[in-house]
């Protein structure tokens, strides 16, 4: 070593070598076995920072992210296709953490008892509505009943069309409603063809009903659930989830809130199952262009972060409005700021399809309203898949 490179002590720099296989170390990752220097035998507070760079990247990536996600449709998926990826944040870990914040946000930002402004509680009331139709004994009584509990959840659906993931738990709401009233009918029909008294609930009364199969109501002894072709044990797991069901939905009438939150916590893997079904129709749709599935994957990946991204901010500004209504300027200005939002989200995708496919655009209308289409099927399928979910696990 010359004098001008050697250390000002005199001695030689320790050579720094690989801990697992001997070899010279180069920068902080062994060339040789991929092993990284750093371990976990270090300071803690080294660790958090490697950590939350790690998960968050909190650092200029982020920035260089947010805004051509928000407002360049189709440019991350370009600069991903084109090699460019260190600067912007992965898709992956964009979708999860957006979808995450999107739909936690979505769960603080409302209350399910307040949905009715001032209005007796509409879940309590339609769980009153249900036990009334299984106690009448008229098919006039069981059609009013219905029709009231019909109109209490349309007003309420029309005062919450703002609000994320309400408008399908009402929808279910008012489907159990009819199916209930259609149930009792049929009971009241087959005791007057065969000249008996209605049945009226006894040691069961006020107890919420479920059906699977069939008019008559779940009964884990008396009508339980049997599905030929399964083996006993899966029949058996089906009626323990059941009778799990019926109870969730005694506290849910009590709480309408805890169906709520689990349902919106469901969401997002919900999201994460569909986005390879989207990937596949992205794909079937643009086989002709001949890309490689993971590019549809990437697509599917950005323009779900998009709407994820999208809902939390308008579920910001919505909760930002109700904070400043003391200023009914700033209050309005959230409030058209919400709408252009929400007016910006399928024009996004639709500008997003034809940038990234470039396609002329008499076949991108085409495809993306058939895509559309395809994937709103999937989505309601998810969405009853998720409720389901929900009310077994709140």
């Amino acid at each position: 070593m010359s004098p001008e490179t050697a250390p000002p002590n005199g001695t030689a720099a320790p050579e720094r070598r690989c801990q697992n296989c001997g070899v010279p170390l180069l920068g902080e990752h062994c060339y040789a076995c991929g092993q990284p220097t750093k371990g976990l035998v270090r300071h803690f507070t080294s660790i958090v920072g490697d950590f939350m760079d790690s998960v968050f990247e909190l650092d200029s990536r982020i920035l260089r992210t947010l805004g051509p996600l928000l407002f360049k449709p189709g440019y991350l998926s370009l600069e991903y296709f084109a090699g460019r990826r260190v600067r912007y944040v992965s898709p992956v870990r964009l979708f999860v953490f957006l979808s995450l914040f999107a739909f936690f946000a979505a769960q603080l930002s409302f209350d399910m008892e307040d949905l009715s402004s001032g209005e007796p509680d509409v879940a309590a009331g339609q769980a009153g509505k249900l036990r009334q139709i299984g106690q009448v004994t008229t098919v006039a009584e069981v059609e009013a009943l219905r029709d009231q509990a019909v109109a209490e959840l349309q007003r309420a659906k029309k005062e919450a069309t703002d609000v994320p993931g309400v408008a399908i738990g009402l929808d279910v709401a008012e489907k159990g409603v009819i199916n209930e009233a259609e149930r009792r009918i049929a009971e009241i029909e087959r005791a007057q063809a065969a000249g008996e008294a209605v049945p009226v609930p006894g040691s069961d009364e006020g107890e919420p009903t479920i059906s699977f199969f069939g008019d008559e109501p779940w009964h884990p002894e008396k009508n339980p659930i049997h599905i030929g072709f399964l083996p006993d044990a899966v029949n058996a797991k089906l009626n323990q989830q059941a009778g799990r069901v019926k109870e969730n939905i005694k506290r849910i009438q009590e709480n309408p809130n805890l169906l709520k939150d689990a349902f919106l916590s469901t969401v997002p893997t919900t999201l994460f199952v569909l986005l390879p079904l989207f990937a596949l129709l992205l794909k079937v749709a643009y086989l002709f262009k001949k890309r490689l599935y993971m590019e549809h994957l990437i697509v599917a990946l950005h323009s779900h972060s998009f709407l994820c991204g999208a809902l939390l901010v308008v579920v910001l500004l919505d909760m930002g409005a109700d904070w400043v209504a003391a200023l009914p300027w700033l209050a309005g200005a959230m409030g058209w700021l919400e709408v252009a939002l929400i007016a910006w989200m399928p024009l996004y995708l639709l500008l997003m399809q034809k940038r990234v496919y470039r396609q002329g655009w008499f076949m991108t209308l085409l495809k993306y309203g058939v895509l559309g289409t395809c994937y709103i099927v999937l989505v309601s399928f998810g969405a009853v898949g998720s409720l389901l979910v929900s009310l077994v696990n709140v």
